[in-house]
């Protein structure tokens, strides 16, 4: 029985040059992409959280007719920040994702230079 003799169709470097070393970085850009998508995802969560008890606590102390009134023409504030850190959020997000399209758009036009020029060297050689 005949053994297969992988080098005969493929060098390894070549291999790791064509397919694994452009895989990693599309892997790791992409674990990038997700950690800071993931981290502003939190912040957001949290500052509404903390915008969501504080307006819970602050209604609690509402004692009489005053304290209603005051406590509502406060949710015009409170309604206006959350219309502003939903605008920052969102612009958050998109600055992120150009970046990343940006960012994959590199990668793929390095991988194809490379993958021309191994492909002309190996033409060139016969």
């Amino acid at each position: 029985m005949r053994t297969f003799d992988t080098k005969a169709f493929f060098d390894a470097s070549q291999f790791e040059d064509m397919f694994f070393a452009p895989a990693r970085a599309y892997t790791s850009l992409t674990v990038d992409f997700t950690e800071k998508l993931a981290h502003a995802q939190l912040d957001a969560v949290k500052s509404y959280t903390d915008t969501g008890l504080a307006q819970v606590r602050a209604f609690t102390a509402v004692k009489d007719a005053e304290g209603l009134r005051s406590y509502m023409e406060g949710q015009q504030k409170v309604a206006k920040e959350l219309t502003e850190r939903l605008k920052g959020d969102a612009e958050k997000v998109v600055a992120l994702q150009q970046d990343f399209v940006s960012e994959s758009q590199k990668l793929t036009e390095s991988n194809v230079k490379k993958a021309t020029d191994t492909a002309t060297k190996a033409a060139n050689a016969k």
